[in-house]
């Protein structure tokens, strides 16, 4: 059985947000129509408290995309998003949320930054989305959203480790693309054995 997990499709992370992706609004009517296509849907939301740990503001003397040190190893420090309650945290308003069975909030603990829908960014504190999606009995996981370089690239390479079969729809992501983020990220699921696939493969992947 399989699921579209739509990631973060949010107004900070689209256009005229607080943290935007490029072109970030393009995915969505790629991912409406996707989400019409299959019987289960899961979507995440970033949704940090006011002064998270991963925010550039909480930190004196440090700019947005700086990196630090934390207990759990590295941070990038990012301009304050997705806060919770914000309209920035909101989903983006044209985003089909009626398809979705389920939504995991993610990153709401303050000194925990969290990229995957599976575990917050120490690697060890997890979601309860593998859970769920067992005792659901769904085995393989098309992802799409916001950003592919980041929580994409996570929750992709995660559910691998998790032992699902992952897809990434090209068309239905857009990356930040950081100091090279975006193809470390396309590298990365590669090696994890994440498949990238066009918005037809997936539709037919649904029908199937």
């Amino acid at each position: 059985m399989q699921a579209l997990l739509v990631v973060d499709v949010q107004n900070d992370f689209c256009p005229g947000g607080a943290l935007a992706v490029p072109n970030g609004d393009a995915v969505v009517p790629v991912i409406n129509d996707l989400a019409a296509a299959f019987d289960h849907v899961v979507l995440t939301q970033d949704w940090h408290p006011a002064g998270h740990q991963s925010f550039a503001s909480s930190h004196d003397g440090n700019e947005p995309y700086d990196t630090i040190t934390v207990d759990y190893g590295e941070q990038i420090l990012w301009p304050d998003h997705c806060v919770q309650g914000t309209p920035g945290a909101a989903f983006h308003p044209d985003l089909n949320v009626d398809a979705a069975e389920l939504i995991i909030r993610k990153g709401f603990r303050p000194t925990i930054d969290s990229y995957s829908a599976f575990y917050e960014n120490d690697g060890t504190t997890p979601t309860g989305l593998t859970g769920y999606l067992q005792t659901r009995g769904i085995d393989t996981l098309v992802v799409v959203g916001l950003a592919a370089d980041f929580c994409v690239r996570w929750t992709a390479v995660d559910g691998r480790d998790e032992g699902f079969s992952v897809s990434v729809v090209e068309e239905a992501t857009r990356g930040i693309d950081q100091d090279g983020s975006l193809d470390a990220a396309w590298g990365a699921m590669n090696d994890a054995g994440v498949q990238v696939i066009s918005a037809d493969a997936a539709r037919a992947q649904a029908d199937a």
